[in-house]
């Protein structure tokens, strides 16, 4: 398996901008594009490959035809033929919803999922662009619902002004929403189960009625601490790397990359490589080659135990 790369997957929404595609150096009629799936096993939503001998593949069927040279000894047995991770570029024109997710064991237990543990790298900002993340004072859940039912839930999150390479993590529990003029990279575990629990009166342009609430369903979803910071500081390891978070689902790198770079993995686990910045190449231990320009994603499969960047600019690594 060379590295691969795999068709996007636009998503139109309602707080979408107009960022993504030019971002990405893609030209497309699509308005309103919010999300950029960028690897993706979410059912319905599977990642292509768009290169190699595969070409064609899902992502899903790519596990199933490969198993652990791809994704890793350890992650085949912990996931099985499931992606573990969800990479994303996204594009805020708009405020999102405040929303909450709900751990592992809820999660499998209400919806037979695994739950939504993510993080934020910021890519670039409007001026005045908020992330809303966590709560800036003590509620009980109760004072939760009806803070929500009086339209009041917005004084009590911690609003945080936001800035180009600023790392944001957010386990799951915390309540969280992407404010209008943020361009960020998202790493999450493999979930799309989300509760909304705010959404600013808007209305649904399908149904002409305003958009569905979980506030009984976030209710016992909710981590109502309240944390003394809800920013994470990037861990400077030498050589243009930096480790912007480490949790049980995921780890997450930046590097930076002037001239050539030979990356060794840690652990038996694949790579996710998404470009936020210049072009650069990727060659894996057999010689085998793809480009990477901002904007662009690509899957390095864990049988390569090296590989080597090279060219300039700066990229988001995460591996499970």
């Amino acid at each position: 398996m060379p590295p691969l790369k795999f068709t996007p997957i636009l998503k139109s929404v309602v707080w979408g901008g107009e960022k993504i595609a030019p971002f990405k150096g893609i030209v497309t009629d699509q308005k309103n594009i919010g999300e950029s799936w960028e690897i993706s096993g979410v059912r319905g939503n599977e990642s292509v490959v768009v290169n190699g001998p595969d070409a064609g593949l899902t992502l899903t069927r790519m596990i199933e035809k490969y198993g652990a040279d791809l994704v890793g000894s350890h992650v085949y047995k912990r996931f099985g033929n499931t992606f573990p991770l969800l990479i994303k570029i996204i594009d805020a024109a708009g405020d999102l919803s405040l929303q909450v997710h709900p751990d592992d064991e809820l999660a499998r237990r209400r919806h037979n999922s695994l739950g939504k543990t993510e993080m934020w790298y910021i890519v670039d900002t409007d001026p005045d662009a908020a992330i809303v993340s966590g709560l800036s004072a003590e509620i009980t859940p109760d004072e939760y619902a009806a803070k929500v039912a009086d339209n009041t839930l917005l004084d009590v999150v911690a609003h945080h002004t936001s800035h180009p390479g600023d790392v944001f993590f957010l386990p799951a529990g915390r309540i969280h929403a992407i404010g209008a003029g943020n361009l960020l990279v998202e790493v999450q575990e493999t979930s799309d189960v989300t509760y909304r629990i705010y959404d600013y009166g808007r209305i649904d342009a399908t149904t002409g009625k305003p958009r569905q609430l979980h506030v009984e369903e976030a209710k016992d979803a909710i981590d109502y601490k309240v944390y003394p910071s809800y920013t994470s500081t990037p861990t400077d390891l030498g050589n243009g790397i930096e480790e912007l978070v480490q949790c049980d689902h995921f780890t997450v790198y930046a590097l930076t990359i002037d001239g050539e770079h030979v990356f060794r993995p840690v652990v038996d686990s694949f790579s996710t490589l998404t470009c936020i910045e210049g072009e650069m190449t990727v060659t894996d231990s057999n010689g085998c080659s793809v480009s990477l320009r901002r904007g662009e994603s690509a899957l390095m499969p864990a049988c390569h135990k090296e590989f080597v960047i090279s060219g300039k600019g700066r990229v988001i690594d995460a591996h499970s």
